[in-house]
């Protein structure tokens, strides 16, 4: 993986070959569109294309590489506030019912993972990162801090922090509905 450049088209293909789904998958449980997790997947791989000259490391250290350029491009797609307001309508319109995201078409399934979808993007940018990369992407502590360039307590704390703070907002939610069906 060392020598590969960016000019080198065939080795790239097969990287792109080899890891497009996994970073489309990670996106798209990121940001619960497909289309803008197929533009925000295409901003990461042009970016490895351009600076995939810099890496130095084995097959873990790309892959790890790689989420993290993926999970910096979710962020700045995330960072407007109507970007944000804009994901959690279009998960309210849609229902969850787009394939890519579930396994089951089930609208039961759909009903009860809709709340848990709109409560994980009211968390911080790095929240969700730390949720979807543990929980989606089943990788270690370990190698979500790497990933991110941080020390694993500090990972385990976030990740913590997260899910504090996504029970919160579930219990909130629940609350709500148990309101409005009075």
């Amino acid at each position: 993986m060392r020598n590969v450049r960016c000019s080198d088209s065939a080795a790239f293909a097969r990287l792109y070959r080899l890891h497009y789904d996994k970073v489309f998958r990670y996106c798209a449980r990121r940001l619960f569109n497909r289309h803008t997790a197929e533009d925000v997947t295409s901003i990461v791989f042009f970016k490895v294309m351009r600076t995939i000259s810099s890496f130095k490391g084995d097959s873990n250290d790309f892959r790890n590489w790689l989420y993290r350029i993926a999970t910096n491009a979710v962020h700045d797609h995330l960072r407007t506030a109507r970007r944000r307001a804009d994901a959690i309508r279009n998960i309210a319109l849609v229902h969850g019912s787009d394939p890519t995201f579930d396994a089951e078409s089930n609208c039961e399934l759909q009903e009860k993972i809709l709340p848990v979808k709109q409560a994980l993007l009211t968390l911080k940018p790095k929240h969700q990162a730390v949720i979807t990369l543990r929980f989606f992407e089943n990788l270690k502590l370990i190698e979500i801090a790497e990933i991110l360039g941080q020390n694993p307590a500090t990972t385990r704390s976030q990740l913590s922090r997260a899910l504090s703070n996504l029970r919160k907002q579930l219990r909130g939610c629940a609350g709500q509905n148990r309101e409005v069906s009075r």
